[in-house]
């Protein structure tokens, strides 16, 4: 998982669409495997922080720590949920939005290069066993 995170970052690294500075970020070792926690587990239209955190096995306070830094970085931002006004819900920024789309597609290509690498039987007994692990 490791290697296959760390393909995912220099793809979305090199890729032209991603802002500057969170592509410097991530060609600089700077977002770890903890970062992609917020790509993989916030939805397009928001999570409230709660959710996020059960979502990616967090705890809360973690997950604040993690979205505070991603905030600063402009990934997201916190504003109140419409539906309950003590709640803070965290979004995509624009910039957070590009991000996304980057990380969709170089999971796509790593996904390949692993399934070309391994071989398409071993990639799907892998893929199976990750989801039976996953249940």
């Amino acid at each position: 998982m490791r290697r296959f995170d760390a393909r995912v970052l220099q793809l979305m690294a090199q890729n032209i669409d991603v802002p500057l500075a969170l592509s410097n970020l991530a060609a600089r070792s700077q977002i770890s495997a903890a970062h992609i926690h917020i790509t993989r587990h916030l939805a397009r239209e928001g999570s409230r922080l709660t959710d996020l955190a059960e979502s990616a096995g967090m705890s809360k306070q973690a997950m604040g720590d993690l979205v505070t830094q991603c905030e600063a970085w402009g990934l997201v931002t916190r504003s109140t949920d419409a539906r309950d006004a003590r709640v803070r819900q965290v979004c995509f920024t624009e910039a957070g939005l590009a991000w996304l789309q980057a990380f969709e597609e170089a999971i796509t290509q790593a996904e390949a290069e692993f399934r070309a690498e391994v071989g398409a039987q071993v990639a799907t007994v892998i893929a199976l066993g990750l989801e039976s692990y996953l249940e």
